[in-house]
């Protein structure tokens, strides 16, 4: 697949990021730069040097999250699949530690591992993909293999 694999959540949450920034964002920060330039002699203003550093930055941030809904593939998730898949929401036990896991693959703009959400390009989903419930996966981590039991998915 060409492009960057993105869930239909993922990619309102992308459009409403960069619905914001370059809206309100940048239009607050515009008006700061503004006052700031009107505060006198430019070459002693280190405010207003500081704002128009965020606004590089702020730009940046824009063409970055454009690139990124430019290369978009909407790809729709797994559900009622027997294996892993895109978009499935799998728990999965390390064997090793006992520990229980559950996780939704998605893109990797869309990873978050606090909030479950792990990326299908990361060892561990590579892993999964293709598993189906009681497989049990190998990961090899910096402290050595580890093997991932898949307990259930959805």
């Amino acid at each position: 697949m060409s492009g960057q694999a993105i869930t239909a959540e993922g990619l309102v949450a992308l459009k409403a990021e960069l619905e914001q920034l370059e809206g309100p964002v940048r239009a607050e920060l515009a008006k700061k730069i503004k006052d700031a330039r009107e505060e006198g002699d430019l070459s002693e203003n280190a405010e207003y040097h500081a704002l128009k550093e965020e606004q590089s930055h702020l730009e940046t941030k824009i063409l970055r999250l454009l690139d990124r809904l430019r290369s978009a593939v909407v790809v729709e998730a797994a559900s009622g699949g027997t294996e892993v898949a895109f978009g499935s929401t799998v728990q999965v036990t390390d064997l090793a530690k006992g520990a229980e896991q559950t996780f939704t693959i998605v893109g990797p703009t869309e990873a978050d591992l606090k909030n479950g959400r792990l990326s299908a390009e990361s060892p561990l989903a590579q892993a999964l993909l293709g598993a189906a419930v009681g497989d049990e996966v190998s990961v090899d981590t910096p402290s050595g293999p580890r093997v991932w039991r898949v307990d259930s998915l959805s």
